[in-house]
């Protein structure tokens, strides 16, 4: 029996999930942690198009994926990846199957918040200064030391998780020990599991004042090929660094020269061994300098993918298949966008949700999708107990001349949430 191609894209969310079997059907073979699938909305996949397994553990991967690709006569052309917690797995399978993926010491680079700040820094590429803290008085004495404001965060981890921003040696310290009591509480989570017996590890950096962007990009051939910026929006509420929505640009402040930035990402990216690669960068701009925050080979996530779609007809998953393929893809030029937002809902209160209603919001002139995956009886619990449970979804719109922030407050006020 011929045996059917198939790209193997490793351990994403359900969305991601439903949205690529529906819109490509036959092109991907799902590899899914258990627990995704276990609280998935969507429906799920046939037995052919989806193996579940533990991806925590290297050795049931191994052997489950060489029996599913024999018992169904599926070869792999590609490994895709859009989860930081999966790509080491991605790496680990890529080298066993002899397909194009990044090694697993890059990976660990660019997931290790001090390692890609140490390498860059190295290569005089501009980064916030940093250091890997153990305990309260070591984060407190770096505070004293650079007489900033300081960020502190875990070694690992995405978002605005147990980011904490600290305006004092006595706010380190208490910041410090907020994040370790978090990461004993995940330590079981993918995101933040370690092998070491130890305290989790945390790095504290200078706070940098500037506008927050993101941005894609492709690196191949030593040369890089912008796909998307992004402006992040800050929100009011909720924990520090959480981003209460986003917005496409057509280019950066006319201070910063399309040349200069894309060398910094060329130079980025090198410096934490990627070389071929459809890449996500967070950085400041900070007056006429580009400070780079992270950088990770795979897309955006979040509500971006759903953005991009409205605002430049472009499919950042697909493209992401087709590249993991090695077929060449085509970029919009980003001048041709329409104006987008994207507005991510985030719970009031912690419960129990009891409805949501968007019927008033579904009939305003501006909003082009409304992206609530959250079903009745969802609990909702609040940072940072949990990040992740009090975002119940997202909104794609096309804003007007007002203020971004005075839209945001009405397309809020117009769903309807019932938590108790």
């Amino acid at each position: 029996m011929k045996s059917k191609s198939r790209v193997l894209v490793v351990g994403t969310t359900a969305d991601y999930i439903e949205w690529i079997r529906q819109a490509y059907p036959d092109e991907a073979l799902f590899l899914t942690d258990r627990s995704i699938r276990q609280n998935a909305q969507e429906p799920e996949p046939s037995g052919e198009e989806e193996l579940l397994c533990d991806l925590n553990d290297s050795g049931q991967v191994l052997s489950s994926l060489k029996n599913h690709l024999k018992k169904w006569h599926i070869s792999l052309d590609g490994i895709a990846c859009f989860d930081c917690e999966s790509m080491e797995m991605a790496a680990e399978l890529g080298q066993r199957h002899s397909l194009p993926y990044h090694d697993v010491e890059t990976i660990k680079n660019c997931r290790d918040k001090y390692i890609s700040k140490f390498l860059w820094q190295q290569h005089n590429i501009r980064c916030p200064a940093s250091r890997i803290v153990e305990t309260p008085d070591e984060a407190a004495a770096f505070f004293n030391f650079i007489k900033v404001p300081c960020v502190m965060k875990p070694l690992t981890g995405s978002g605005s998780e147990l980011v904490f921003r600290c305006d004092s040696p006595a706010e380190c310290r208490m910041a410090f020990a907020e994040i370790q009591k978090g990461l004993l509480e995940r330590r079981s989570h993918r995101l933040y599991k370690s092998d070491s017996h130890s305290a989790p590890s945390v790095i504290i950096e200078e706070f940098v004042s500037g506008l927050e962007y993101s941005c894609d990009f492709i690196i191949e051939e030593n040369r890089v090929e912008v796909i998307r910026i992004t402006r992040k929006i800050h929100s009011p509420h909720g924990p520090f660094g959480t981003i209460r929505g986003y917005i496409i640009e057509t280019s950066l402040p006319e201070e910063i020269e399309q040349q200069t930035f894309e060398r910094i990402l060329l130079q980025g990216a090198e410096t934490l061994g990627i070389s071929r690669a459809l890449c996500m960068a967070d950085f400041m701009v900070c007056g006429r300098d580009v400070v780079l925050l992270e950088m990770t080979p795979r897309p955006g996530g979040d509500c971006l993918p759903y953005l991009l779609r409205h605002s430049m007809n472009l499919d950042i998953l697909k493209l992401n298949l087709d590249f993991a393929r090695q077929i060449p893809v085509k970029i919009s030029n980003l001048q041709n966008h329409k104006p987008c937002a994207g507005l991510r809902l985030h719970a009031r209160n912690g419960g129990v949700l009891k409805k949501m209603d968007a019927k008033h919001l579904s009939r305003d002139s501006r909003v082009l999708e409304i992206h609530l995956p959250r079903r009745q009886g969802h609990i909702v619990r609040m940072p940072p107990e949990d990040y992740e449970s009090w975002l119940i979804g997202h909104i794609i719109f096309r804003p007007d001349e007002r203020s971004l922030e005075s839209q945001y407050d009405e397309l809020i006020n117009q769903l309807k949430v019932e938590i108790k």
